[in-house]
């Protein structure tokens, strides 16, 4: 299960009064590495002058793997973390998340980034089994 929904979250999603604060506030919850991970390379992002900013440091254990998987994985998630934050979120191995400016999709850097060559690129054995 990717998230611990509050029974009041989920009789109001059951009702569909469900905003993006709230489903948010469940993945922050849910998912704090994950969470912790977007929020950080987003605000790099925000506050620097890269045209995006990653994550390179692997999880420190599978718990944390597992929540930047099914975050990365979900569309709802990834689209809720991506309103939030305003940004476009990029997604390459077990652990490199970037963030992006909206104005960059579809543009060079992050087209390479997504790229299939970019992904064949950030390989290495020790990444294989992550």
């Amino acid at each position: 299960m990717s998230l611990d929904v509050p029974t009041a979250l989920l009789e109001r999603a059951e009702r569909g009064e469900i905003d993006d604060a709230d489903f948010v506030e469940c993945v922050r919850t849910s998912l704090p590495y994950a969470y912790e991970v977007v929020s950080r390379v987003a605000a790099d992002l925000h506050s620097g002058t890269a045209e995006y900013a990653d994550n390179l440091i692997p999880p420190p254990d599978e718990v944390s793997r597992g929540q930047l998987l099914r975050a990365m994985a979900s569309d709802a998630i990834r689209g809720g973390l991506e309103r939030h934050f305003n940004v476009k979120l990029a997604f390459q191995n077990c652990h490199r998340v970037a963030a992006f400016p909206l104005a960059a999709v579809g543009g060079d850097t992050y087209s390479t980034f997504i790229s299939t060559r970019a992904q064949l690129l950030n390989q290495s054995p020790e990444l294989r089994n992550c």
